[in-house]
């Protein structure tokens, strides 16, 4: 019995001691990220013509990718290109995250930024956490199970770092790389990575995120859940169409281009300037940020969602590099604002729903999701969250933002889909 209790404090304190270094490199990493991004996004801000640059730098960050970012391992190909879907394949353990993998992807993130692509910021967080978890992994010489846990813990750190999340973070970590499974054997790294880079972000270095405020809480009853219910549906299948958009033009470029990052990029570029300049406005350049903590206030126009959601699946399908949830949140908070006219309950609980809906339909991480409606919006509406991130992850099917995502349980019997199946293998025979 105490030789028992020996391994498992001695298995604590590695996971702990490891969970912390990802995370101490990763917050203040992170830290690195938010402050220069949003520098560079005002820059662009008041640099209108900045946007006439993005083709060009396109063909910078497909240079990257096409140069330095192909990286052979143990006799087996690693593409850094596939961003967070070969950080999922690392957690299955198919593939590694090269070290390299961190800088790039920052690099590609600062010039996607501060030339009007519409991305967020978060994936390169995640990325780099990957990245920061090799290192680790390389320096220590983990063995090759412990590896896939260590990976996850990298996850939980960019995660919570990025958005002031920790508790999120943690089960982000264990819970983004499959469907239908959560890996509690990581839970202990996840969550000491996670707490230190969100502290290490916050605490140390200052950095203040963003928030957003539900200024009114509707009163139970079943007729508002029915609503709920209804809406959080609605939410789910935009989430289906921008994940479906977003896969389309990406496998379409890259087969017109054959591959080639630099001309689908410079391509994309060129769309996304004629699209600025015929809205005649950069609402839905960048992140968005203003327009989003916006919708939380007041009316904005009603078909912000759209634009946006065609926006970032061009940027980010055309090969420019950034997060993903950012425009997921804006996508659902706008059109929470949308449907305003036509649903009679306050207007930012509407966004809010919106906002994590979406997220939760897009990322395959309900738990997640509604532990993000905690932290962010300081427990309201509890039960109007649980009800959305289960009903918008159920009917998104098995469609998300990465491919590479494995389903273990199907989300319903009636699919009858063999376990272990990737949602790119499950969307290819059903179409």
């Amino acid at each position: 019995m105490l030789g028992t209790y020996k391994h498992f404090f001695a298995n604590f304190a590695q996971w702990s001691f490891f969970g912390s270094i990802v995370g101490l490199v990763v917050g203040s990493t992170t830290t690195f990220l938010l402050k220069t991004n949003d520098y560079l996004g005002n820059v662009r801000l008041q640099s209108d013509w900045l946007i006439l640059l993005l083709p060009f730098g396109g063909i910078i960050i497909g240079y990257l990718y096409m140069n330095y970012g192909k990286v052979y391992l143990n006799h087996t190909y690693h593409d850094t290109s596939e961003l967070n879907n070969l950080v999922i394949d690392a957690v299955h353990g198919t593939k590694k995250v090269p070290v390299r993998m961190g800088p790039i992807v920052y690099i590609g993130t600062f010039i996607t930024v501060l030339l009007g692509g519409s991305t967020g910021r978060e994936g390169a967080a995640v990325q780099m956490g990957g990245s920061v978890a090799t290192a680790v992994i390389n320096f220590f010489k983990v063995n090759k199970l412990d590896s896939k846990i260590l990976m996850m813990s990298g996850i939980s750190a960019g995660f919570g770092a990025a958005f002031g999340a920790p508790i999120t973070g943690v089960v982000f970590g264990m819970e983004m790389a499959s469907i239908g499974k959560l890996r509690l054997e990581a839970m202990v790294p996840c969550l000491t990575a996670s707490f230190v880079g969100h502290y290490v972000t916050t605490a140390c270095w200052g950095h203040q995120h963003e928030e957003f405020t539900i200024q009114s809480i509707p009163e139970l009853s079943l007729i508002l859940f029915f609503k709920v219910l209804v809406l959080s549906v609605i939410f789910s299948l935009i989430s289906v169409l921008y994940c479906q958009l977003r896969h389309g033009i990406q496998n379409f470029s890259e087969t017109f281009f054959k591959k080639n990052h630099m001309k689908r990029a410079f391509f994309g570029g060129i769309v996304l300037v004629a699209l600025t300049f015929m809205i005649g406005s950069q609402d839905y350049n960048g992140r968005g940020i203003e327009m989003l903590e916006q919708s939380f206030i007041e009316e904005i126009p009603p078909f912000s969602f759209l634009a946006k959601l065609i926006f970032t699946a061009i940027s980010l399908g055309s090969g420019f590099v950034g997060g993903e949830a950012i425009p997921l949140f804006f996508i659902g908070a706008t059109l929470g604002n949308a449907l305003h006219t036509f649903v009679d309950l306050p207007l930012s609980f509407l966004a809010a729903l919106g906002l994590i809906s979406v997220f939760s339909a897009g990322t395959n991480t309900p738990l997640s999701a509604f532990l993000l409606a905690m932290e962010m919006f300081n427990g309201k509406g509890l039960e109007y969250f649980f009800v959305a991130c289960l009903i918008s992850f159920l009917f998104s099917g098995h469609h998300g933002l990465w491919p590479a995502q494995k389903i273990y349980e199907p989300k319903s019997r009636l699919y009858k889909l063999p376990r272990g199946e990737t949602i790119e293998n499950v969307e290819k025979k059903t179409t």
